[in-house]
């Protein structure tokens, strides 16, 4: 059968697309004294192609490529439900907010309420606790990992607590055995920011699980820098249908109605239900059950998802390949330079790798990171460092809107000492290279 008009049109743009991106959008080759960044994007024609292909269907908010790359989500990381947002940081936002819903009873998180969690990490898996008026509860770190100190755990619970909320650091899970039966012991919810580590796992018991997947709500970001990119994105997953339930009310606006966009009546009740007090019969569709937000991408920046979900398990190869070609080229430095560790039952996708400077090092973080800035080498510290030290932090008042179970020493040590370059799948041999002997220069090695 051959095309319509349409559809051989479709085809005659995206042959055009595809021929544009391979003249104008293939990296360059790598030489010597280019720029070598902490992070970006890896894509081909396939990306632009699909990208354009949503645009001519001119939904523009979530459609087909949305629901595919749910989907598709949710049999990577084998869960029932994957809800797509507009960012990362929507996702924790949502995760979050979640767990407040009434719909929970008894176990939802109330303001006043206790969530544990720690200050060496990205604002925004903190920031919904402040604002929603629950308390976080810092805990300190350890090192090598650069993640929770599970022996801090026991101090920081009160009879207020309702949640762990913590970050697998820079694609290294933290002890999901040791923080799961922590969370089962008092009856807490976890909720397991994924941001930086889509593609780890962690074994659990005799089997491996994806993470983001262990505790009761995971999250991701599709930021350019993360695992994988549609521009600005994230994800909500679980395999509670309840909770599956609010995060669709929450993300949709708070609606009552599971309807997708542009559907009537898929729930058949559009006319017939009785809500709250309002009139019998009223429409379904604009009924709400939770105070709620819009935090829905554009199917255009799903259709990019799509195909770089693809591409996930070579990136998270990719990945943990430079990640051990850094380890090794620096090992004979690891006297000065505390290089990090993949934690005890798990395979890490790395999205960063993290260094911190001994007392013995002759030279400070910051004159190695000038030094690696001077010739084009992307470096970046762990991201807030101690959030507690910033700026909308001093301004809050400890003992009400937030809590420190123990001092952060770690978590300053990190923040005075600690940087990280990148290993993203874009990088070749010879960039990997090049960082290690421009690190070794810098610590007069």
């Amino acid at each position: 059968m051959s095309n319509s008009g349409e559809d051989l049109a479709r085809e005659q743009i995206l042959a055009l697309v595809r021929e544009y991106a391979d003249n104008y959008h293939t990296k360059k080759a790598y030489q010597a004294g280019d720029r070598i960044p902490y992070a970006g994007r890896v894509y081909g024609s396939k990306e632009l192609c699909a990208l354009v292909d949503a645009s001519l269907d001119f939904w523009l908010t979530a459609g087909r490529y949305t629901e595919q790359f749910e989907q598709e989500l949710a049999q990577y990381l084998k869960v029932p439900y994957c809800s797509l947002v507009n960012s990362g940081s929507s996702a924790n936002l949502l995760a979050f907010s979640a767990l407040t819903s009434p719909l929970l009873g008894e176990r939802r998180i109330r303001r006043g309420d206790e969530v544990i969690t720690v200050a060496a990490g990205f604002p925004t898996t903190v920031a919904p606790m402040v604002q929603y008026g629950a308390v976080p509860v810092f805990v300190d770190v350890s090192l090598p990992s650069y993640n929770v100190d599970v022996l801090q755990l026991e101090r920081a619970y009160s009879t207020k607590t309702k949640a762990v909320m913590l970050a697998h650091t820079l694609g290294n899970p933290f002890d999901l055995s040791a923080v799961t039966a922590f969370c089962k012991q008092y009856g807490l919810w976890l909720i397991e920011d994924n941001c930086d580590a889509l593609g780890s796992m962690y074994q659990m018991g005799s089997g491996w699980q994806m993470t983001g997947t262990v505790g009761d709500i995971g999250t991701s970001s599709f930021y350019p820098a993360h695992h994988i990119t549609m521009g600005e994105g994230g994800a909500v997953y679980t395999k509670d249908p309840l909770l599956h339930k609010i995060i669709r009310s929450l993300r949709d606006w708070g609606r009552e109605c599971v309807c997708p966009g542009g559907q009537d009546n898929t729930c058949g009740h559009r006319f017939t239900g009785q809500f709250g007090t309002l009139p019998a019969g009223y429409d379904h569709k604009y009924v709400y059950s939770h105070l709620g937000f819009n935090l829905k991408v554009t199917d255009m920046q799903a259709a990019i998802g799509v195909v770089q979900l693809e591409k996930l398990p070579s990136f998270t190869a990719q990945r943990r390949k430079n990640w051990h070609a850094l380890r090794e080229a620096l090992d004979d430095v690891a006297d000065i330079l505390l290089l990090p560790e993949e934690s005890e039952n798990a395979q890490a996708s790395w999205f960063g790798f993290l260094i911190t400077v001994r007392p013995e090092c002759p030279v400070s973080r910051d004159e190695i990171v000038s030094a690696l800035e001077a010739v084009g080498i992307q470096t970046r510290p762990l991201f807030a460092g101690n959030l507690l030290r910033h700026p909308c932090f001093l301004a809050l008042e400890q003992g009400k809107d937030y809590r420190m179970a123990a001092s952060l020493t770690v978590t300053d040590q990190i923040m005075m000492n600690s940087f990280w370059v990148g290993v993203y799948p874009g990088m070749c041999d010879a960039m990997l290279s090049e960082i290690a002997a421009q690190i070794h220069q810098a610590v007069g090695r």
